[in-house]
């Protein structure tokens, strides 16, 4: 606290965390370094549009190929410090993004932090969201996914947290899940169960001895890394190329934009119908005493303010639109003539019609 206080005399320092806004300058220090001595999590913001989010791990969670897999700079990186792995996700050069015109560090610090603890379990689906981030920039030079994962279509609160955070093109993603749901859910299953199924008893030992000694994270981190080599060599061995490639993910965006505007077109439709529902049963309402109406509109235009005549013009469609429900439309234009002359005068009111079309 008293290294960090040195860099800053202004922010909000505990023995967690270092929090600090700054509205003209920046922070004098390197996060990396920061990272480095003491922190796990670290978020970055500015209103220009730079956005960062890094995690520190220890090494022993990931080996260097699998992350180097999924490596793409600027927007997803790997720094290999002493004792732990250094990830950074990055929007690159963005430019202006309204998101972070306000300062907004600590609810997506909430927000992202749980990854941490998800990455420690083995669970590398964040890892691929940063991938993607290349690939929604159409910034990449791979022309497959780095690795076939289960579960892109059943992202956790914090993954989809990150998907948000680094723009991920929404058409994008849904196409990636949806067929990762549709074609890893049964086939992940059956190769879980074939691979438990030929699991040495010494080996379920262990696991379980580890689980019942405290290191059930430890158990599910070997256990995931032991699943995904033996389907690796699986696949290579049968020659099924699992990874699709960056083409068909675009092709798979593109069903995706179908979908979502053929929901949207829909949802539009019935809330249209809805409103005109709910219009027909006011307008019949409204048709029950005409007179009163007609009543009401000229008390209103008599008030003579800004206001009234704007309450009378929404009247008087409403009127319009109750007679020609019934088929009575030239009834309407006979009470309107008479209403306009007794309020001709007024010619804020008479300019409002105009504009309506009522005049």
């Amino acid at each position: 606290m008293r290294h960090l206080r040195d860099i800053s005399s202004r922010a909000d320092i505990t023995p967690v965390s270092f929090v600090n806004e700054y509205n003209w300058g920046d922070l004098q220090a390197d996060p990396r370094d920061l990272m480095g001595d003491f922190f796990d999590v670290h978020v970055y913001l500015s209103n220009w549009g730079t956005a960062v989010f890094m995690l520190r791990l220890p090494k022993e969670v990931f080996d260097t190929q699998t992350l180097n897999s999924f490596s793409v700079e600027p927007y997803f990186e790997i720094e290999a410090l002493a004792d732990y792995w250094l990830l950074t996700w990055s929007l690159g050069e963005s430019g202006e993004d309204e998101r972070f015109e306000e300062h907004d560090g600590g609810s997506w610090m909430t927000r992202l932090a749980p990854l941490r603890e998800e990455l420690l379990r083995g669970d590398l689906r964040s890892l691929y969201i940063g991938w993607l981030r290349a690939v929604s920039e159409d910034d990449i030079e791979a022309e497959r996914e780095p690795m076939a994962l289960a579960g892109l279509g059943d992202l956790t609160a914090a993954q989809q947290a990150l998907a948000e955070f680094l723009a991920i093109d929404p058409d994008l993603l849904a196409g990636v899940g949806a067929s990762c749901r549709a074609k890893c859910g049964e086939e992940d299953a059956a190769a879980r169960d074939a691979w438990l199924d030929k699991l040495p008893p010494d080996e379920v030992r262990g696991y379980l001895h580890q689980m019942l000694t405290g290191q059930g994270a430890q158990a599910e981190r070997a256990l995931r890394r032991s699943f995904a080599d033996w389907r690796a060599k699986a696949t290579a061995e049968s020659g099924t190329a699992m990874c699709r490639t960056v083409e068909e993910l675009w092709q798979l965006a593109d069903q995706a934009q179908k979908v979502r505007l053929a929901r949207e077109a829909s949802a539009r439709k019935k809330a249209e119908a809805a409103e005109r529902k709910r219009r027909e049963v006011w307008l019949t309402k409204l048709a029950e005493n005409f007179s009163k109406s007609w009543r009401i509109a000229g008390k209103e235009a008599a008030r003579g303010c800004a206001g009234a005549y704007d309450s009378v013009c929404l009247l008087l469609v409403d009127l319009r639109d109750a007679y020609n429900l019934q088929g009575n439309l030239d009834i309407f234009q006979s009470e309107f003539e008479k209403f306009m002359a007794e309020h001709t005068r007024r010619k804020a009111l008479v300019t409002r019609l105009e504009k309506i079309g009522l005049r």
